[in-house]
C-alpha cells in the first residue's frame, strides 16, 4: 500500500511507505513542512535507525582533506575550501537582511568575497547555503552530493559551485549569485509583473538543456528533484538548475534503473517512481512536464484552494492538453492572450508526452531540447528589467 503524506504548504514533500499502512485515518493530519525532503526507509525502531545513521555518518568526510580525497576519485573541477570565519566575512556575520531564502536544509545568504579575503580568489558576489545545524546524516549526505556532482559538472544551465565549508559541524556551499532567484518566485509571487510568453519559453529551453546535459553525461546523472524552486534565473533569464542534494548517478551498462529510497516533492514525482522506487531519467522527464504545465497555466502543481478536481495540476490538465479549444481556456490569464496559439498547442503536446503514464513513451530530454529550440522567440529583456 502507498501512503502519501502531504506537506502543510501548497506543494508538500513526498513520503511513501511501501508495505503496511502506518496510519489508516486522514493522511493530511500527519504533515511535513513543504520544504522538507522526506524519505521512506525500512520500518525500523528509532534506536536501530539512529545506530545505522551514526555508522554511515562516520564514513562521510569530516574535513576538507577528506572531501578532496573523495573528489579525486572522479574528474573534478577546482573548488575552494572556505573556513567558517571566512564565511562570516563574506556574509557580514550572516546578517539577517542578507537572507535570500530557506527551507528544510537551512538558509541561503547573499554574500560578497572581498579582494583581500584570500590570495588567488577574485572579488565575487555569491550565495552561501548553510545547511541546518543538526548535522544529521541525511543533511550531510545531501550536502556531499552537491559537492560531488557540481564539483565535476560544468554547464551554462547548471548553477556554478564556487566552494564549500566542511569544518566541525558546519556544512556550507558557496555558489555563484544568480540575480533573479527561482522560477517559482518569478512565476507566482504577487506584485511581480507576469512573465511574458517569450521568457517562459526561454526558461523551459534552458532548463531542458540542463537536464539533457545531465542525462547524456559520460556518467549520467538523474536530478530527482526537478521543480520551479530548483531552477534559478540570472539577469538575462537564463535558467540554471540548482540543489543537487537528491541527485543520483544514473543506471549504466545493462541496468534499466536505479533502485533508491523514494524522495522528492509531491506533485512533481513520476507515478512509477512513487510506486516502485525505480529511478530513471524518465522520472526527470515527467517532472519537466509538470514544470511545462506550470509555465503554461500559471498554476502550482498542488493548490488546495482550488476545487478538488483541479488541485493536482498534472491530473487536471492532462486530458485538456490535447483539446485545442479547452487548452486556450487554461492558459495563464495573466498573459492576457499575448501568446502564439500554435506554439501553445505544441508546448501542450510536449507536456502531454512528458507526462505519459508509460515512462518508455516519454521523450528523451535531448529531443525535448530540439522541440523547444524551434519555439524560441527573441526576448527583449530591457522591457522587464524591473521585473
Amino acid at each position: 500500500m502507498v501512503l502519501l503524506v502531504l506537506g502543510s504548504g501548497e506543494v508538500g514533500s513526498l513520503y511513501v511507505t511501501m508495505g503496511n499502512c502506518l496510519y489508516k485515518g486522514d493522511p493530511s493530519l500527519y504533515t511535513v513542512p513543504s520544504n522538507v525532503k522526506a524519505e521512506s526507509p525500512k520500518v525500523q525502531s528509532p534506536s536501530s535507525v539512529k545506530e545505522e545513521e551514526e555508522k554511515e555518518r562516520s564514513k562521510l568526510p569530516s574535513n576538507p582533506d577528506e572531501v578532496e580525497d573523495l573528489r579525486r576519485d572522479s574528474t573534478a573541477y577546482p573548488l575552494i575550501a572556505f573556513t567558517f570565519d571566512q564565511l562570516k566575512t563574506i556574509t557580514e556575520n550572516f546578517r539577517q537582511d542578507y537572507v535570500l531564502g530557506g527551507g528544510g536544509f537551512g538558509r541561503v545568504y547573499k554574500g560578497f568575497i572581498p579582494e583581500d579575503l584570500r590570495e588567488g580568489i577574485q572579488p565575487l558576489q555569491v550565495a552561501v547555503k548553510v545547511h541546518a545545524g543538526d548535522y544529521s546524516y541525511q543533511g550531510h549526505r545531501e550536502w556531499l552530493a552537491e559537492v560531488i556532482f557540481l564539483g565535476q559538472l560544468s554547464h551554462p544551465n547548471l548553477v556554478k559551485l564556487i566552494g564549500y565549508c566542511c569544518e566541525e559541524d558546519h556544512r556550507v556551499l558557496i555558489y555563484e549569485f544568480v540575480a533573479r532567484g527561482s522560477v517559482e518566485t518569478n512565476l507566482f509571487l504577487r506584485g511581480l509583473l507576469p512573465l511574458p510568453w517569450s521568457i517562459r519559453m526561454k526558461i523551459a529551453f534552458g532548463a531542458a538543456k540542463g537536464l539533457a546535459f545531465l542525462h547524456d553525461a559520460k556518467e549520467p546523472v538523474i536530478f530527482r528533484d526537478f521543480k520551479t524552486s530548483n531552477i534559478l534565473l540570472d539577469q538575462e533569464y537564463n535558467a540554471k538548475l540548482s540543489d543537487f542534494g537528491l541527485a543520483k548517478a544514473g543506471p549504466v551498462g545493462d541496468m534499466s534503473h536505479v533502485s533508491t529510497r523514494i524522495m522528492g516533492t509531491y506533485g512533481y514525482a513520476a507515478p512509477e517512481y512513487i510506486m516502485t522506487g525505480h529511478l530513471t531519467a524518465m522520472s526527470d522527464v515527467y517532472s519537466f512536464g509538470v514544470v511545462l504545465i506550470e509555465l503554461l497555466t500559471g498554476r502550482r502543481p498542488l493548490d488546495r484552494s482550488r476545487p478538488v478536481r483541479e488541485q493536482m495540476l498534472a491530473d487536471w490538465a492532462l486530458p485538456l492538453l490535447t483539446q485545442k479549444k479547452k487548452l486556450l481556456s487554461i492558459i495563464d490569464p495573466r498573459l492576457d492572450g499575448d501568446f502564439p496559439e500554435k506554439a501553445a498547442h505544441k508546448i501542450a503536446m510536449l507536456a502531454y508526452h512528458c507526462l505519459s503514464k508509460n515512462p518508455k513513451a516519454r521523450p528523451l530530454m535531448r529531443d525535448v531540447v530540439q522541440s523547444l529550440d524551434a519555439l524560441q522567440i527573441p526576448v527583449e529583456i530591457a522591457k522587464y528589467v524591473n521585473h
